[in-house]
């Protein structure tokens, strides 16, 4: 029977926590790994630091989510590409196998005219894959914008490796299996994670919102899929460990379930009894 994929925690799902409580609760709860968000805890962005926590914990770094987002765009300088290269290598030093990155914004002229040509290029870098991520649109009262350039659907432009998040689906109002079909063996990495169907970015625990999160599970097993689960979940509204802790077990809990391979259809457990 194959094995299930590794199921790894966002070190964003502990925020406001810093980035070392993010080891400290996926060795407690058992995490295969972490998925290290650069950011603006100092400690993010200092590749010994963070090799030092995974060597103390015991939790390995398994993906690095780039610094790109709106308020990281000073993390590593200022330019956008050079923010690529350094994640690259941060990754390759970390021993991680995938870099996760969003497409540029759209007043990133320059940037974005070469994202596609520099991830496929830096995608060779000591054998990280660059994974894109889907996004969604920003609504503001009656106003939809898509401050992304070409747009949020990275499949739209064709990369050799995707993330697909299911908050960002449900926020875009995308069909996430339409996405999951699109993205096809080119789907190196994914966001488990849920939304409600409003327009917020919201990275519920999987199963609380109205995303087809079981289902992609079970899809990508029977697919043999190959790369890393990320429990992607916002617990920035907790006001205790314990809160956060339960959501992110909970979230473990339902990867571990539904990331289970079918069993053969002419299977049957034989327990086996001592001899006497």
């Amino acid at each position: 029977m194959t094995a299930p994929p590794p199921v790894a925690l966002s070190t964003a799902s502990v925020y406001p926590e810093p980035v070392a409580a993010g080891f400290e609760v996926a060795a407690e709860l058992g995490y295969d790994g972490v998925e290290l968000m650069v950011w603006s805890d100092p400690v993010s962005q200092d590749v010994a630091a963070v090799d030092r926590l995974a060597e103390t914990h015991g939790v390995p770094v398994l993906a690095l989510h780039a610094p790109c987002l709106a308020v990281t765009q000073r993390v590593w300088g200022a330019d956008p590409l050079v923010r690529l290269r350094r994640s690259v290598d941060a990754a390759a030093r970390l021993g991680a196998s995938t870099v996760v990155m969003h497409p540029p914004f759209r007043w990133q002229r320059r940037y974005a005219a070469a994202f596609a040509d520099e991830v496929a290029r830096a995608g060779e870098h000591a054998g990280v894959a660059i994974a894109v991520e889907n996004m969604f649109p920003l609504q503001r009262g009656g106003l939809r914008t898509v401050p992304y350039s070409p747009g949020y659907d990275p499949t739209a432009v064709g990369h050799a490796h995707y993330t697909l998040d299911l908050s960002h689906t449900a926020a875009a109002g995308s069909d996430a299996l339409a996405m999951l079909d699109r993205m096809g063996e080119r789907l190196s990495h994914l966001h488990l994670t849920d939304g409600s169907g409003s327009p917020r970015d919201e990275h519920l625990v999987p199963g609380r919102g109205t995303q087809p999160c079981a289902e992609v599970c079970e899809r990508l097993v029977a697919s043999g899929f190959s790369g890393v689960v990320v429990l992607e979940v916002s617990t920035r509204r907790c006001r205790t460990r314990y809160e956060r802790t339960s959501l992110l077990a909970e979230s473990l809990l339902f990867a571990r379930l539904h990331l289970q391979p079918a069993r053969d259809a002419d299977h049957t457990d034989r327990v086996s009894l001592p001899l006497r």
